[in-house]
C-alpha cells in the first residue's frame, strides 16, 4: 500500500484556553509517533491553505460570519462554552482544509492509495448552521461534496470512529441519499444525538456504545450494523473521521478501546475499500485528548493503512 501523511506547519496557530483539552500538543504527540522507523515508508507532505469560502458548500453562511465576528485581533474570542476562535485560527483551519482536499486528490488521481490528514482544529461537530464542540467548519463533510463536484464521486462513505457522535455530520447529510455516514460513540456522552433510531433516510447508521466497554462490543457493532450497512452503499470512496478518544486512557470518555482494537477497525474499513473503491480511503484525525492515548491509536491506525498488517507493538502505551 501507498500511504500518503500530510501534516499541518501551522497547528499551534488555532490558540485554545490554558487546559483546553484540544490542544496544539495533541499535533506533535501524533508526529513523534509517526516519527518511528516503522513509518519510513510513509510519503509526506505538509498541507497548503485551503479555500474556506468552501465552507458554504456545507454550511449557512452565518457560520463564517460568527467565526469572524468573533475572531479577536489578538488573544481567543469564544463562539460556545467549548469552542474557541483566535486571531489565526482561520490559517490553521485552512490548513486543515487543505491538508484533507490533498488527500482527497491524491487518492482519486491514484497517487496513494490512502491518505491520512494530521491536523487541527477537529470538524465533525460543527454543524449546517453553528460551530460547536471544538470544531469550527466541518473538514469533512466539505471533502465529501469536492469528492462529488471535482471528482464525479456518486457515492462518498463517511466512518466516524471518534467516541463522540459527529452531530455536526449527521446534520449536513441526513437528507442526502448520495453520501452514507456511520457513526461508532459512547452513549450518552455529548453532544446527545446518535440513537440507533436517527437513520436519515437510510443514509445514517449510528452504534451506540456503553460506557465501560471496549474492544469486543465495538467488533460486533461493526460486524453487526456498521460494516454490512457500508458495504451494501457500495461507496466509490469512503472518508474517515479518525477521532482516537475511545482510547482507554482518554479523560472525556469512558470507553477501553486499545491501540488494536482501531488496527481492526482500519483493516476492516480497507478490506471493504479494496472490495468497493480502489482501495480509496481518506482519513483525518478528529478528537484524542490523552497525549499517550492519542499518539497510540494515531500509529496503529497509519500502520494498518501503511501494511496492512497490524503492528507488534499496537496496544503498548504511546508516549506523548
Amino acid at each position: 500500500m501507498t500511504t500518503l501523511l500530510i501534516s499541518q506547519a501551522n497547528a499551534d496557530a488555532h490558540l485554545v484556553p490554558q487546559g483546553h483539552a484540544e490542544r496544539p500538543e495533541r499535533i506533535a504527540a501524533a508526529e513523534k509517533a509517526l516519527a518511528q522507523p516503522r513509518f519510513g515508508r510513509l510519503t509526506r507532505e505538509v498541507a497548503a491553505q485551503g479555500d474556506l469560502s468552501l465552507a458554504e458548500l456545507v454550511h449557512a453562511p452565518s457560520v463564517m460570519d460568527t467565526i469572524r465576528k468573533v475572531r479577536p485581533a489578538e488573544g481567543i474570542g469564544q463562539i460556545d462554552a467549548d469552542t474557541f476562535v483566535s486571531d489565526r485560527s482561520l490559517e490553521a483551519a485552512a490548513s486543515a482544509l487543505g491538508g484533507v482536499l490533498r488527500g482527497l486528490e491524491a487518492v482519486v488521481l491514484g497517487e496513494a492509495d490512502n491518505a491520512f490528514v494530521l491536523s487541527r482544529p477537529p470538524g465533525h461537530h460543527a454543524e449546517r448552521g453553528r460551530s460547536m464542540g471544538f470544531c469550527l467548519v466541518n473538514t469533512i463533510a466539505i471533502a465529501a461534496r469536492q469528492a462529488q463536484r471535482l471528482y464525479g464521486a456518486e457515492r462518498v462513505a463517511i466512518v466516524d470512529f471518534d467516541v463522540h457522535h459527529g452531530n455536526g455530520t449527521q446534520d449536513i447529510f441526513e437528507d442526502d441519499r448520495s453520501i452514507f455516514y456511520a457513526s461508532s460513540h459512547q452513549m450518552p456522552l455529548y453532544p446527545g444525538t446518535g440513537a440507533p433510531h436517527e437513520t436519515g433516510v437510510g443514509n445514517i447508521v449510528n452504534a451506540a456504545l456503553a460506557a465501560g466497554s471496549g474492544g469486543d462490543a465495538m467488533r460486533q457493532a461493526y460486524r453487526d450494523t456498521i460494516l454490512p450497512a457500508l458495504d451494501n452503499f457500495a461507496p466509490d470512496l469512503i472518508l474517515v473521521s479518525a477521532g482516537f478518544d475511545a482510547e482507554r486512557r482518554d479523560p472525556l470518555a469512558q470507553l477501553q478501546w486499545v491501540g488494536s482494537d482501531f488496527a481492526w477497525l482500519t483493516g476492516k474499513l480497507m478490506d471493504i475499500a479494496a472490495k468497493r473503491c480502489s482501495n480509496r480511503i481518506v482519513s483525518m484525525l478528529e478528537g484524542g485528548y490523552d497525549l499517550g492515548g492519542l499518539a497510540s491509536g494515531v500509529s496503529a491506525h497509519v500502520g494498518m493503512l501503511l501494511t496492512g498488517e497490524a503492528g507488534p507493538h499496537d496496544d503498548e502505551e504511546g508516549q506523548p
